[in-house]
């Protein structure tokens, strides 16, 4: 989970490319920050779950007992953390974060019904609903008092009175890191409840992964109004760095959405693997130690990326060290006249660093660009320093 502070970063990346994952071999780059997987390792008790599962032949379709132990690991996870109290019986594992949209947006909303997707937003949340048959309203994000981004209210409740009926809500934020606290909640609650059938799909897969003593609020924990509107997805795939082990889990709130819910059981929980299973359930009941220690070092990467990037901060740079999720959200629009088209290009091409455009994540992250700090250390000051020089 951590690295000698003094190790050269080449000898680093090296090595994590040899590894193998998509994070180092998937574009040609010097230091990989662009997918948002991590590089500081997994808990070795969800590593030791998932052996045995595959050791004791669980390499099949999901047995129903494991899949209710998941429904209650999850209820127990929340409810320690969050203080939201979860019925068991009500969380429906599924692949992925995109299969619970996917099956929010088909099966739990109105036919045909646009989906509001508050920009920057993590890149497929803009494309996936179109190939859905779904037209996707985005709704730039505003900057409060505090520099942080917020969601505009009364863009989305614009947006919802042009037809949408699914609101996006990703907390922690991603890609700017935001944790939206109760009140912001609370408010989008009311605003949603004024249009019939008007739903919110909240994001909370980045929820075990919050800064500075904040805690994650479940949007459908603020109230009875946002549980009666609120779809969850939640995953132990960022908080234990296990996506490619397929296994999210969907919270129905909704009493509506419960009666719907057993014609859409068997396609939406397909994908959901049998082994991924048996690893968010040791995630979640004996991974919470490990959690907490890998939470520490991403929250001390973001006073290394300030390390690296010090000579470019507020003449050329401008970011806020997220609240959440181990991603920073860099504006380098004061480093320009005119923004590259490709910035993500521009950098790699200038840096070796491969990020995210911001582009991608909608028209409102134009200029910016998303880096994942969940490396060794050492790298993080080393993906600074190169990007604060090549913005000189």
């Amino acid at each position: 989970m951590t690295s000698d502070p003094s190790a050269d970063p080449s000898t680093l990346a090296g090595r994590l490319r040899d590894a193998g994952s998509l994070k180092w071999t998937g574009v040609d780059a010097q230091i990989a920050a662009w997918v948002a997987e991590s590089d500081l390792g997994t808990a070795p008790v969800v590593l030791a779950a998932a052996r045995d599962a595959v050791g004791a032949g669980l390499v099949g379709y999901l047995p129903p007992a494991l899949r209710a132990d998941l429904g209650a690991a999850t209820a127990e996870l929340h409810a320690e953390r969050y203080g939201w109290d979860v019925d068991p019986a009500r969380v429906h594992p599924v692949a992925d974060v995109l299969t619970a949209l996917q099956v929010t947006v088909e099966h739990l909303s109105p036919a045909g019904a646009p989906v509001v997707v508050p920009t920057p937003a993590y890149m497929p949340f803009l494309t996936a609903p179109r190939l859905w048959g779904r037209e996707v309203l985005p709704v730039p994000m505003r900057t409060d008092d505090a520099g942080r981004a917020a969601l505009d209210l009364d863009a989305v409740d614009d947006a919802l009175r042009a037809g949408g009926r699914v609101v996006v809500l990703t907390n922690p934020h991603n890609p700017t890191g935001r944790v939206h606290d109760r009140d912001e909640l609370a408010a989008l609650a009311d605003v949603v409840s004024r249009h019939e059938g008007a739903r919110v799909f909240a994001d909370e897969v980045h929820a075990p992964i919050v800064h500075d003593g904040r805690r994650h609020v479940p949007y459908a924990s603020v109230s009875a109004l946002a549980a009666s509107q609120a779809v969850t997805a939640t995953s132990a795939s960022k908080g234990w760095n296990v996506p490619g082990l397929k296994c999210a889990q969907l919270v129905l709130t909704a009493d509506r959405d419960v009666h719907v819910w057993p014609r859409v059981d068997h396609v939406a929980t397909h994908g959901a693997s049998t082994v991924g299973v048996a690893a968010a359930i040791a995630a979640y009941r004996h991974g919470l130690g490990w959690l907490d220690d890998a939470v520490a070092v991403l929250g001390e990467h973001r006073t290394a990326l300030a390390e690296g990037l010090a000579e470019a901060v507020g003449t050329r740079v401008r970011w806020t060290p997220p609240e959440g999720t181990y991603l920073a959200w860099l504006d380098l629009r004061p480093a320009f006249e005119v923004v590259p088209d490709d910035l993500a290009r521009w950098v790699r091409e200038r840096t070796g660093v491969a990020v995210v455009d911001g582009a991608a994540c909608g028209e409102a992250g134009r200029g910016f660009v998303r880096v994942n700090l969940a490396m060794p250390r050492p790298l993080v000051v080393e993906a600074g320093r190169r990007l604060a020089a090549c913005l000189r």
